[in-house]
């Protein structure tokens, strides 16, 4: 059941679609802006020039960020809540607040730092406020994350593949039971490639912190999965 969060994120993002809304040309004061904001930041990452252009009113540039984050963030926000229908709400509220931010936007950090700490933050938040209440869903859904039974290798056998699912799952199952933290940092590192000074920025913590709670994380993974190892 679609929930009035979801529908009215939902609604708000189709009112972005181009075909709707003509280009805005940015004022020659708000020009230099960007300009100013390029040379502060020296090599601009091209999400971060693409959030400058939505700042200036460039929808276009919007549906390109869009495009290319909205499948890893839904993957990050399900290893969170595991939950694929609360995972694509969350996204979409996700990327409704980034919209809404664009006038205050400054490129003081990487782009998917920013955007993925508003998405840990509302994993968070529903995580504690539905703590007992949420629905765990199958933890063997197939759900397109990326942990998926990677059928690639052709040279797998049947017992093979099964084999590998297994373990698949209780590596899902072990990350799942980490304390919420511990599994956002691990999930950033593992699986989104993000160095400890941008978890640091998404949690809002130290370096050290960081590096302390996947350091928790880690020998809790390895004592539950040692089994896989023998």
């Amino acid at each position: 059941m679609v929930t009035a969060r979801a529908y009215n994120a939902a609604k708000a993002l189709k009112e972005l679609h181009l075909e709707d809304d003509p280009i805005k040309f940015p004022q020659p004061s708000h020009s230099i802006r960007v300009q100013k904001d390029m040379i502060a930041v020296g090599a601009l990452e091209p999400d971060t020039e693409l959030m400058l252009r939505v700042r200036e009113g460039h929808t276009e540039s919007f549906a390109l960020l869009l495009g290319k984050h909205r499948g890893p963030v839904i993957h990050f926000l399900y290893r969170m809540v595991q939950n694929q229908a609360v995972a694509e709400e969350l996204a979409q509220e996700v990327f409704l607040r980034v919209y809404k931010s664009r006038g205050n936007y400054e490129p003081t950090a990487k782009f998917t730092t920013w955007l993925f700490r508003i998405a840990s933050h509302l994993a968070l938040n529903h995580i504690r406020d539905f703590k007992n209440e949420r629905n765990q869903g199958s933890i063997d859904e197939s759900n397109d994350d990326g942990l998926t039974l990677q059928v690639a290798d052709r040279g797998m056998t049947t017992e093979q593949t099964l084999v590998y699912k297994v373990k698949l799952d209780e590596v899902r199952r072990a990350i799942q039971m980490l304390p919420e933290k511990q599994r956002a940092a691990v999930l950033m590192h593992k699986y989104q490639e993000m160095e400890y000074s941008q978890i640091a920025s998404v949690l809002e913590c130290s370096e050290s912190a960081v590096k302390s709670l996947l350091f928790r994380a880690y020998e809790t993974l390895r004592v539950r999965l040692a089994h896989m190892a023998r």
